[in-house]
């Protein structure tokens, strides 16, 4: 698409294309700046030396991702557009919907436990075992 491109100030200047930016880094006109957006910078030129055309930045909302575009209008002829950017932004809504949910269920799990929990026999070697003593003798040995 485009490269980004900053004067020998840290400014903004227009975009370039990826060939012109090759061709800058190898003569030793430019540097790269940072390598994600790939951006150069220029170190023989500001902005009051260049000249910057006009720039719009497009947005399409979706329901999962938003669009963005920035493009450049051509002055000579308004139908004509350039591109050069393109980006989708995921929204978290449904991964932060299933987050909610889990919380949701561990709460309510926590909750359950408190109530319908096993009954604890105070002798270990009580009913859980399956030979229950009662605490007093029959009246058939007394």
């Amino acid at each position: 698409m485009a490269v980004l491109v900053l004067d020998k100030r840290k400014k903004p200047l227009m975009p370039c294309s990826e060939k012109r930016a090759r061709l800058l880094l190898e003569r030793g006109q430019a540097v790269v700046h940072r390598m994600h957006p790939f951006t150069i910078r220029l170190k023989d030129r500001t902005v009051e030396e260049s000249v910057l055309q006009p720039i719009q930045i497009k947005i399409d909302p979706g329901s999962k991702t938003t669009g963005v575009t920035v493009i450049r209008e051509d002055d000579a002829d308004p139908e004509h557009q350039q591109v050069l950017m393109l980006m989708e932004i995921e929204h978290r809504g449904q991964q932060i919907r299933e987050h909610l949910t889990q919380r949701r269920a561990f709460r309510r799990r926590r909750r359950g436990q408190l109530r319908h929990r096993q009954f604890q026999y105070p002798d270990p070697r009580g009913c859980g075992s399956g030979n229950f003593t009662p605490p007093l003798p029959p009246a058939t040995k007394s």
